[in-house]
């Protein structure tokens, strides 16, 4: 067998490139299917692509024959199963292209969504607002109602009116701009969630485990603030808090500020003066004059 290693064809420069690239290709591709429904087809795809090839190695010549048939029009096949998928594929190359040409920089900032947060909770008003990553969330998008608006705290302060037409459903945030309402999510089907956790916190899980997006939830019910990111969930947040976990999920260092808060009555009460305090300020003008 040693002597057969002489006759091994030398592998030129020109052929490293050429393997590189392909596998470049490859993960790229896949890289973009990740999270998304194509990802269940494309295994199906491979079994049967399997299957075919053992048919022909055991000489079943009549699903030979079938193949030969159908293979020409498998690809214009494939292009219309995936066609979604391969639209938003292009899209989210086409955003990382640009990301990478603006140096990685993100100018938008989320402190709209936290003061809105704290405004629903204080007010008991349930929200969900989803802040997409690098998956693509076209299909959740589609779903609702298109906005392409920018994101600010008064515009998410009307949408979840409780008896604004958009209420219902999730906001669906595409860097700084508010790109659909009232859109559908899929609800999580982890049989461990608490039972305590209703249709939005399920739904705010739900897109979490298919994609790489932020949740932000707000009971209804109680008025806590909750975060789900992966498929998981943490409760009871505050605004400061909420507000360093979206810089860290999303990488980014914000500084800190301190976040306007709702004034209650008893503030308001605290703050207007009593009627001993004006009487000795007018006393005290009073004998200024004099």
């Amino acid at each position: 067998m040693l002597p057969n290693l002489g006759h091994m064809p030398e592998i030129s420069v020109t052929s490293v490139i050429d393997i590189l690239f392909v596998a470049i290709l490859i993960y790229g591709f896949l890289k973009l299917l990740k999270w998304t429904h194509a990802t269940p087809a494309l295994l199906g795809v491979a079994l049967v692509a399997l299957a075919v090839y053992w048919a022909h190695f055991k000489g079943l010549n009549t699903i030979d024959w079938l193949v030969a048939a159908v293979a020409p029009l498998t690809i214009f096949a494939l292009i219309v199963v995936f066609a979604a998928e391969i639209r938003h594929s292009l899209v989210r190359l086409g955003r990382q292209f640009s990301m990478s040409r603006l140096g990685g920089r993100r100018v938008e900032t989320y402190d709209d969504i936290v003061m809105a947060a704290s405004l629903f909770s204080n007010n008991k008003t349930g929200a969900l607002i989803v802040i997409e990553r690098q998956d693509d969330l076209g299909n959740h998008i589609d779903s609702g109602v298109p906005l392409d608006a920018v994101l600010s705290y008064d515009l998410l302060a009307t949408i979840f009116l409780p008896k604004a037409p958009l209420h219902d459903g999730a906001v669906i945030v595409q860097r700084d701009r508010i790109a659909a309402a009232a859109c559908f999510l899929p609800l999580a089907t982890d049989p461990q969630l608490s039972s305590q956790l209703g249709t939005r916190h399920r739904a705010g899980i739900g897109v979490t485990e298919e994609t790489d997006a932020i949740a932000v939830i707000v009971s209804e019910e109680t008025g806590t603030i909750s975060i789900a990111s992966g498929g998981g969930i943490e409760r009871d947040l505050t605004p400061e808090h909420l507000r360093e976990r979206i810089s860290e999920l999303l990488r980014r260092y914000i500084p800190r500020t301190t976040l306007p808060t709702a004034a209650t009555d008893r503030d308001l009460a605290s703050a207007e003066p009593t009627r001993e305090q004006v009487a000795q300020e007018k006393g005290i003008a009073n004998g200024a004059e004099l």
